[in-house]
This record gives structure tokens, C-alpha cells and sequence, in this order.
């Protein structure tokens, strides 16, 4: 059993150490690729002074989250992996928490994608955003079971969870593929997800597996506080969607519908919020976008 993680950093100096240290002591055998996206802060020479055993791919440029995970993905299925183990630069896992994941990809076929729970930097409680993903409306078991002891090393099926620790087995590269380069940065973990499910596959929580995720204490992300990126985000996603396939003329006119009657009953705000949305769809680069959505459609390697 091999299992290749991938560490795409871009000025990570600051976690570096306890990122690819954690891999060190996994209890299975574990080889490491980073994929460094321009780093200008120390990161490369930090990583090639105290971390000779990592194979170490330097792009010179930001590619992005998802095209530089590609590269790390397309290594890892020529080396022969038998999974590719995604992990944030600025996560770090508990001892044997891949070791917990491997297992748990070995005894339930169905998932595509396995993620150990994350808890915040200081390891004081879990992490906010991935809170959200296992909660009572989208889990109903594992908050349950988590509080009265009964979660153990079960697997609970979401709907969705960030791409912060996957385990993402080879049979699921082969075919779902990597992440769409539709994306640069965010959202490519949400059509990773949706296409993984057209694809007939699941993506669980290990309940015994843990990483610590240390992103709580950020200054301003433009990729979330700035209304129009979110929008044209949220569209980016929609629109890559295969389960949905929606099409941006017919959205275009139905929001333009929608604009018109707030305007004419004087709902301004609503009106604001369609007129963002409207112009959201029309900066998509559709044909890219819809190009990009049929090819992800067919089972197979796609963009590795």
C-alpha cells in the first residue's frame, strides 16, 4: 500500500515544519510531493534544508490550489499510489491519522474521498467552517454520536467537506480525474465533490481521524468578503455543476425576469442582489466553463 501526499504550499513558511513533519510518523507508508506555487518567503529553501525525503516540484509561478494539486496527483498515479493524500499547508495531522483514513478506504469501497475531522489550530475545539459540513442538516448521526461516545472509527457519509485532508484513493483519480481548471482558487473542491458524486462515488468523515487546521485567525480573504468575487465564484460553481446542468442563457433571461419585477414593485434590495448575480453569469468565460463540465463528464483521468 502506497500513499502519496501532496502539500501545494505558496508562502507557508510559517506551518511548513509541522505540515510535513506530521507525515513523518503515519504508521504507513507515506511518501511526500510538494508542489510549491512561487513561494518568495523562505518555503523551498526551508523544505530542501530540513526535508530531503520530499520530492519537491517548484512551479516558479502561482498556478492555483487545483492545477498545482494536478501535478502532484498525475506524480502520484505514475509512481503507482494507491492513494493521494491532499493536505493543506497549513494542516497537520495527529499520529496515525492517515494510517486510520487508509483503513477505512480498505474496508468501504464507496468512497472516492475520505477526511479526517479537522479541529482549529490550537486543537480547543473544531474547526468553524468544517463544523458547518458535519452538522445535524447535513449529517444527522455524527454530532450525535460524537457527544455521547458512540462515533468510534465509523465512517459517516456528507454531502461536502473542504479539501484541507482528502484521502483520495486511485480508483477514484481514475475516474473522476483532478480538479477542473475551470477553478483557480476556491470552489474547486465544491465541482470536485459534485462530480464525484455524478460519478457514482461518496466522500465520508473518518470519526477517529484528526488533523488541526490553523486558518481562524486570517486577515480579510477577498475570495470571501468581497460580495462580487462570491458571486462570481457561487456561478463558476453552479455552472460546472453535471448533476444540474444549467444553461447561462436561460438563467441570464430568468434573472433578468426576476430584476425586472423587483424593480417594478420597488424591492430595491432584491434588485441589487439579482443585478450581482446577472453580472456574475455574464463575466463567466462560458465556453471554457462548459467545455470543462462535459469533459469532467466522462469516467476517466480528466485533467491529469
Amino acid at each position: 500500500m502506497l500513499v502519496k501526499a501532496i502539500v501545494v504550499t505558496y508562502n507557508g513558511v510559517q506551518w511548513i515544519d509541522r505540515c510535513l513533519d506530521s507525515l513523518r510518523g503515519q504508521g504507513v507508508p507515506v511518501k511526500t510531493i510538494v508542489v510549491d506555487n512561487g513561494s518568495t518567503d523562505g518555503t523551498v529553501e526551508a523544505i530542501r534544508s530540513r526535508f530531503p525525503e520530499v520530492e519537491l516540484h517548484v512551479t516558479g509561478e502561482n498556478l492555483g490550489f487545483g492545477k498545482a494539486n494536478n501535478i502532484g496527483m498525475r506524480m502520484a498515479l505514475d509512481q503507482g499510489a494507491d492513494h493521494a493524500f491532499l493536505l493543506n499547508q497549513d494542516a497537520w495531522l495527529v499520529p496515525d491519522a492517515l494510517g486510520k483514513l487508509v483503513a477505512a478506504a480498505a474496508a468501504e469501497k464507496q468512497y472516492g474521498i475520505l477526511s479526517p475531522i479537522q479541529l482549529n489550530g490550537t486543537g480547543s475545539a473544531l474547526d468553524l467552517v468544517f463544523s458547518h459540513y458535519i452538522g445535524p442538516r447535513f449529517q444527522p448521526k455524527l454530532f450525535s454520536d460524537m457527544a455521547l461516545g458512540l462515533a468510534g472509527d465509523h465512517v459517516y457519509p456528507i454531502k461536502f467537506v473542504n479539501a484541507a485532508a482528502w484521502l483520495v484513493t486511485r480508483a477514484c483519480l481514475l475516474k473522476v480525474g483532478g480538479f477542473s481548471p475551470s477553478f483557480f482558487h476556491y470552489g474547486e473542491d465544491d465541482n470536485y465533490v459534485h462530480r464525484l458524486h455524478y460519478h457514482g462515488l461518496q466522500i465520508g468523515v473518518v470519526a477517529d481521524s484528526q488533523i488541526y487546521h490553523d486558518r481562524e485567525e486570517r486577515v480579510v480573504n477577498p475570495y470571501f468578503d468581497d460580495i462580487r468575487a462570491w458571486n462570481e465564484r457561487k456561478a463558476l460553481v453552479e455552472f460546472s455543476d453535471p448533476t444540474k446542468m444549467l444553461d447561462p442563457r436561460r438563467q441570464k433571461l430568468f434573472l433578468l425576469r426576476q430584476l425586472g419585477q423587483r424593480l417594478f414593485s420597488a424591492q430595491r434590495s432584491e434588485a441589487r442582489d439579482l443585478r450581482e448575480r446577472l453580472r456574475a453569469v455574464n463575466a463567466l468565460p462560458t465556453n471554457e466553463v462548459l467545455k470543462n463540465r462535459t469533459l469532467s463528464m466522462q469516467a476517466g483521468a480528466c485533467f491529469l
